[in-house]
């Protein structure tokens, strides 16, 4: 019995964990390089991550993506 109800608590955690996830992720703004320069920050490279990244302005430290 024991066995059974902390499968069902750890299924029932996962799942609500699984319902909230992409709802913070969608939350989260897309920075492109456009969207940068027109909050007033510079687009740069970052080298040692081999990202581009946002610096300054509205989205500073954001990391630009490709949409």
């Amino acid at each position: 019995m024991r066995t059974r109800l902390l499968g069902f608590t750890a299924a029932f955690v996962l799942a609500a964990l699984g319902a909230t996830i992409p709802v913070a992720q969608a939350a989260v703004p897309a920075v492109t390089g456009p969207v940068c320069v027109e909050g007033n920050g510079t687009v740069e490279y970052d080298s040692t991550a081999g990202q581009w990244i946002c610096l300054g302005g509205d989205y500073g430290g954001e990391l630009i993506t490709k949409t």
